[in-house]
């Protein structure tokens, strides 16, 4: 039942993206802030499939963390669940995302409707200057940017292994980093078919303020937000039906640093 379940939910997954990315793209036309309510729907839609398919369902804690204006949110990478699901939470944000997304046809050329942020990881001093600059227009914009401080998936319980890169964002933007914990991992693993029951526990955790040093601001919120995660996954213990990843996880079954 459950492969079922999780087989549905993955067509739909696609096939309502793609459905609603051919039914909205007359908003293209619009400006962007004008158009933008569509993407808040997509997100809502699939959150939607999630529960009532696979019994997959959120809790938001910390909202109130949230600044008004343009900030950093600086997000855990566990899964593909985070980066379609939480973007109700903001009101204009940006996805700073690998340039290839954008190669994409139709879905590619979204990105470039809302100025999502695309960077070439294989030109790294070029791409951290191209990024800044766009970043900082964006918080001119009073927008959010969304980052993933790993620079990818990390399973849930696997060690960290986070990017210096925000910090250079953090010093040169001026502006706040909140830090964003999940367990989303723990129900829709990287690389994984199934979509497990559940609920996701996403903790919104207060801003770092800027004016520290780029070490200690590192330093910082790898902590707040690993501390967080980490006690995330341990409060899913006492779940009604736990995750059959925490057995994997208890039983040493993911990647170390080096994976």
């Amino acid at each position: 039942m459950l492969f079922l379940r999780s087989t549905v939910f993955q067509v739909l997954f696609y096939s309502v993206t793609l459905i609603q990315m051919l039914l909205f793209s007359p908003a293209m036309l619009l400006p962007r802030k004008w158009g933008w309510w569509i993407v808040p729907v997509w997100s809502k839609t699939l959150l939607g499939l999630m529960r009532l398919i696979v019994g997959l369902k959120v809790e938001i804690r910390g909202r109130e963390n949230l600044p008004a204006g343009g900030f950093i949110a600086a997000m855990k990478h566990q899964s593909a669940w985070e980066t379609v699901t939480l973007i109700p939470l903001f009101s204009s944000p940006t996805f700073i995302l690998k340039r290839e997304l954008r190669w994409i046809p139709i879905f590619g050329w979204y990105t470039a409707k809302y100025k999502q942020i695309p960077i070439n990881r294989g030109k790294r001093s070029e791409a951290l200057a191209a990024m800044i600059e766009a970043a900082k227009e964006a918080i001119a914009e009073k927008r959010q940017i969304m980052i993933f401080p790993e620079g990818t998936r990390r399973p849930a319980g696997a060690e960290p292994k986070y990017k210096f890169g925000i910090a250079h964002l953090y010093r040169d933007l001026k502006c706040p980093v909140v830090p964003i914990a999940h367990n989303a991992g723990l129900y829709w693993p990287r690389s994984s078919w199934l979509v497990y029951p559940g609920t996701v526990i996403v903790e919104i955790m207060p801003p770092i303020e800027p004016g520290l040093a780029p070490d200690v601001f590192h330093e910082q919120m790898v902590d707040a937000i690993e501390t967080a995660s980490n006690a995330l996954i341990e409060e899913a213990r006492s779940a009604e039906r736990p995750s059959p990843v925490l057995a994997e996880i208890d039983e040493g079954r993911v990647p170390s640093a080096s994976s």
